[in-house]
């Protein structure tokens, strides 16, 4: 069956797309995808018991039976078929990446967008090679803008997604020391995430460019672009940012002036502030309409948000962790507050390879010179680092079952760390 035919099929039959065998609905069309260790192959006959319509498998055993659709390879056709469906809708594709803060700048863009225009946004943190195809196959007709965040840890990722989405507009928040493993180190990272500006200039679309990053301008140089930030060059500029603040807020001088007051803890959100103005400002949203979306946003899922609990202030930043958002969540504690004040909990940060053990000794070096007092490191990287001070734990459940004994009061908290480490596991006993 070619694309053309199956996507037909999905259309007229209004098909629900769905690649978990345990998640079928009736009327459903299950893409049967297979990994190193998964074959969902194996699960294409009972969708159909559950009410699938139809399944998408790729085992030339299953070819010839009723209701099985075959393919050479079922994650391309799923890709394929979100391709294609992106070339039939109307939207205007955003395509968003970078080291750190994807997610946060896509709610903050979408939270600007929405009050002039009708907008899919990825949900959650689907942004790998199956997540992207499934929003994209979410758009409808009436979607006139579509924020797609694209996640990659090797090189070739952003290309591929690019390829699949073919955006009309992209912007890249930063180049950090994030999946150093799989990119093969820093200027990995940069080759890799400026994909998406390399696809972008070959069909002469707009990008979005921090002009205070020199590698993101370079990158970017002889492109149709719109620059952000402190810069007097750039396009939309705000003034520097006052550090001594538990929200972050900006002061916008150009093109017009402006405050910008937002519910995100800490200074380092500056930029992803100005991207989502930048982005307003460029679908014509008036400035006063930005300021009141960016502060009405409530941040979720352990992503710069403050919690106050009946003992502490808690700092959940807990959704993700590398080098430099670390460093970033930590150096705002410090300028504001006294390290009396303060208690850490810091996790592992993954996927830095042969970096990893400098990275992490990096970190509590850096605690050390500020004579931080209350820090708890969670995890095997950290386990392995030298400090005089701080307390390491092998793990999550180490922690819980001591801070059951010995609860921390009274404290400014910060949580972060690599999403698998499940600091938010900590928040009943903080």
């Amino acid at each position: 069956m070619t694309i053309p035919e199956l996507y037909k099929l999905w259309i007229e039959q209004q098909l629900d797309i769905c690649t978990d065998s345990r998640n079928i609905r009736s009327n459903g069309l299950f893409f049967a995808l297979r990994g190193p260790h998964f074959n969902a192959n194996r699960f294409a006959s009972q969708a159909l018991k559950d009410g699938a319509f139809a399944v998408v498998v790729d085992d030339p055993t299953l070819k010839d039976l009723k209701q099985h659709i075959w393919v050479s390879d079922v994650l391309t056709t799923l890709q394929d078929l979100a391709r294609y469906h992106r070339q039939q809708m109307p939207a205007t594709v955003i395509a968003l990446t970078g080291s750190n803060g994807k997610t946060t700048n896509k709610e903050l863009i979408r939270e600007v967008l929405q009050c002039r225009y009708v907008v899919l946004a990825t949900e959650g943190n689907l942004n790998n090679h199956i997540g992207v195809p499934l929003t994209l196959l979410k758009l409808k007709q009436e979607h006139e803008i579509a924020i797609i965040e694209m996640g990659a840890n090797h090189q070739g990722e952003i290309a591929m997604l690019s390829a699949i989405a073919e955006p009309n507009l992209g912007l890249i928040t930063n180049i950090g020391k994030a999946h150093l493993e799989g990119f093969g180190g820093i200027e990995g990272v940069l080759k890799g995430k400026t994909e998406l500006y390399r696809f972008l200039k070959n069909s002469g679309a707009r990008v979005f460019v921090n002009a205070d990053d020199p590698k993101l301008m370079q990158s970017s140089e002889g492109m149709l672009r719109t620059s952000y930030g402190i810069s007097a060059e750039a396009d939309v500029q705000m003034i520097k940012v006052n550090p001594h603040a538990d929200f972050c807020r900006i002061e916008l001088c150009k093109p017009s002036v402006c405050t910008i007051q937002s519910q995100l803890i800490g200074t380092y959100n500056a930029y992803n502030l100005l991207t989502a103005v930048t982005v307003g400002l460029h679908f014509n949203i008036p400035i006063d309409a930005i300021a009141q979306s960016i502060a009405a946003y409530n941040p979720q899922m352990n992503r710069s948000q403050e919690i106050k609990t009946m003992h502490n202030v808690l700092i959940m930043d807990a959704y993700n962790a590398n080098p430099s958002s670390m460093q970033a969540a930590l150096e705002h504690l410090f300028i504001n507050y006294k390290p009396e004040q303060l208690a850490i909990v810091l996790g592992d940060m993954y996927e830095l390879g042969d970096s990893s053990a400098d990275e992490h000794q990096k970190i509590v070096d850096w605690l050390q010179l500020k004579r931080a007092s209350n820090v708890f490191l969670v995890g095997h990287f950290f386990e392995r680092t030298t400090s005089a001070s701080f307390m390491h734990f092998k793990n999550i459940t180490d922690l819980e079952n001591h801070l059951k004994l010995h609860p921390i009061i009274g404290m400014r908290l910060l949580l972060k760390g690599s999403r698998a480490m499940h600091l938010e596991r900590l928040k009943p006993l903080l």
